[in-house]
């Protein structure tokens, strides 16, 4: 009996989420430890800074 062995790779996921990480350092100009913080909770920084300017106004 042979098994066959698949290998999947994820490195696009990785990267976009990467990408996205280092997006919301630049963005928001997060202090390192927030950064650090930032690969946890990324999207939440994002969502802060989004709504503060909506609510800001041009």
């Amino acid at each position: 009996m042979t098994e066959k062995i698949r290998i999947e790779q994820h490195s696009f996921g990785g990267m976009l989420w990467f990408g996205g990480w280092l997006f919301t350092l630049g963005l928001l100009k997060l202090t390192f430890w927030r950064g650090v913080l930032a690969l946890l909770v990324w999207p939440y920084y994002v969502g802060a800074d989004v709504a503060a300017r909506f609510a800001a106004g041009p």
